[in-house]
């Protein structure tokens, strides 16, 4: 019987799970494999990034963008470390992620080695597979099973590869295990689908919440909507599901969420949950009966007292309820969400129009809507950017990638690489703030190394946007938010990409235009008023955060005139 290389073995392993692409960086302790690897570069393409981090969040956004799981690489011991916060960003958002971690030769493990973690303690909380190669033989078993699990239980699967194991030679014989893999859909009770069928047609002023859960269920969700005449409010992840302009869609809820959304709350008699485990409890309503679906038992009744819930996929519930659902003719509720809706857009409009210098957020957004494809991929980065995009861009046929749960900032590159990567045919934009993007902005001359036409959108307000404003309302003074300013136009050119910098407001169009003729990677640096991204609805907890910081603002800056009384006044504040 013939012998092989272990690890030219579980390269092949990779290419049965039709794996293309790893992200990572070669180092002393994962070098065997990374050779394996080379081997099989025909199918399988080594994207090497700048820092680890970067890996790891490219992964996940490529697993979010495609359902197939991403991989990542990385030496043990610092390498290793450095993947942490995108593994996070994968367990979060139920992303299959796979890890393939070096280590120090076996022979020396335990002996304090240079570089020595204990990676399996490391890698335990984010990860639902972890386990390390202890022998050559088991090298393919292992990584067959960790993909699996992976998939399975859509999170991160942690293989720790000690240097040595990939270059011993095993026998080529039959394996234990095999890439084949099935996935299954819990079909729901038939008591729970009665017990919730009579909350539906007992409720006057129902609402749909939908999250991720429901994005396999488009045409069913659309169909519940309209036979229960219920407006639906999209999770923010979940942006994109049904175009934002459909006319069952009130936008997202919350801080980054619309007027029309948080009133529909506030009114409605029925919860529905499709899909979802939403975590602001502010903005769920108070006390109406509430219906909850999900796949996961586990997730029902987890943050909102729900009245019924049905453990099944979103599909198979609503594929049942719209055979029993008449649909309903009156339409009252539905009708006064609809113009509430139309009135915000015209709102959202007025600020979108406007042309000033200095440029407003709202006003960059319609410009980026302008250049990008119906079948695009919008990569959006974490803090006020998100905020600004959530409410001002008309998702139609789009994918929208973000870092909903761990909200990481530094996730817009990477996502935008990871689909220009996974997608060469469709468009690849990233809309970042500019604290975000420098932290991950060395990574931006990986997309020109692998000639990906990504587009990077920077709103640029020299600061942390979010954390100031979020000082401010709950009645703080902004303290080290401000941020040095960068000349990103002139690092994308550094780099061998095209710049741009926008300063004034008649400049905006001519960049974006030149940006979308570009085959280059293309950073738009768009100098931007500071705004503060205030909520569809302030409530009055915000109001009187705000006002407290007003006044602590204009006592701090009248301090050493202050007489003795209004300093007394101001130690109340």
């Amino acid at each position: 019987m013939s012998e092989r290389l272990a690890g030219k073995i579980a390269a092949e392993v990779l290419e049965e799970w039709d794996i293309r692409h790893i992200f990572g960086l070669p180092g002393d302790s994962i070098n065997h494999f990374v050779d394996n690897l080379r081997s099989e570069k025909e199918q399988l393409e080594f994207i090497q990034v700048r820092h680890e981090e970067v890996a790891a969040l490219a992964a996940s956004s490529y697993a979010k963008v495609t359902g197939r799981i991403g991989v990542c690489l990385s030496i043990g011991g610092p390498g290793a470390i450095h993947l942490l916060n995108g593994l996070y960003d994968a367990k979060a958002d139920g992303a299959p992620v796979l890890v393939l971690a070096g280590q120090v030769e076996t022979s020396k493990l335990g002996e304090d080695s240079f570089q020595e973690v204990h990676l399996e303690r490391l890698f335990q909380d984010v990860s639902v597979f972890n386990a390390r190669v202890s022998s050559a033989d088991s090298f393919p078993d292992l990584l067959n099973q960790a993909i699996r699990t992976a998939y399975a239980r859509k999170g991160v699967s942690v293989l720790v590869i000690p240097d040595d194991m990939p270059a011993q030679k095993i026998k080529d014989s039959v394996r234990n295990t095999s890439s084949v893999s099935s996935v299954a859909k819990p079909a729901p009770m038939l008591d729970d689908l009665q017990n919730g069928l009579q909350l539906l047609q007992e409720a006057k002023r129902p609402v749909i919440l939908a999250g991720t859960g429901a994005k396999g269920a488009v045409n069913e969700l659309e169909e519940f909507a309209d036979r229960l005449a219920a407006p639906i409010i999209f999770t923010l992840p979940a942006k994109g599901t049904l175009p934002d302009e459909h006319p069952l869609n009130l936008g997202q809820l919350g801080q980054i969420g619309t007027k029309p959304a948080y009133e529909a709350m506030e009114e409605t008699d029925l919860l529905i949950m499709i899909g979802t485990s939403f975590p602001y409890r502010e903005f769920l309503p108070d006390d109406a009966k509430a219906v909850q679906i999900d796949a996961d038992p586990a997730q029902i009744g987890k943050r909102y007292p729900v009245t019924a819930g049905i453990a099944g996929d979103s599909k198979l519930v609503l594929q049942e309820w719209n055979k029993s659902l008449p649909r309903r003719e009156d339409r009252g509720f539905l009708k006064e969400c609809q113009i509430n809706m139309k009135n915000w857009w015209k709102h959202v409009e007025k600020d979108e129009v406007e042309a000033t210098t200095p440029i407003k957020p709202p006003q960059v957004i319609p410009m980026i809507q302008k250049i990008t494809d119906h079948d695009a991929s919008l990569s959006v980065d974490v803090g006020n950017v998100t905020v600004w995009t959530a409410r001002h861009f008309r998702m139609t046929n789009q994918k929208f990638i973000i870092s909903s749960w761990m909200a990481t900032m530094g996730c817009g590159l990477p996502g935008a690489i990871a689909s220009a990567l996974a997608n060469p045919d469709r468009q690849s934009i990233a809309v970042c703030g500019d604290g975000g993007f420098t932290m991950v902005m060395q990574d931006f001359v990986t997309a020109v190394k692998y000639k990906l036409p990504i587009i990077v959108v920077i709103l640029n307000n020299r600061k942390i946007g979010m954390i100031k404003y979020e000082q401010e309302s709950i009645g703080h003074l902004e303290y080290e938010t401000d941020l040095q300013d960068i000349d990103f136009a002139q690092f994308a050119k550094s780099c061998g990409g095209e710049g741009y910098r926008v300063v004034k407001h008649e400049d905006l169009e001519p960049a974006f235009d030149m940006a979308a003729k570009s085959n280059k990677p293309v950073i738009i640096d768009v100098h931007i008023e500071d705004q503060p991204p205030l909520p569809g609805k302030i409530t009055m907890d915000q109001a009187a955060g705000y006002s407290k910081h007003v006044m602590k603002k204009f006592f701090k800056q009248h301090e050493a005139e202050m007489p003795p009384l209004r300093k007394a006044l101001k130690r109340l504040f």
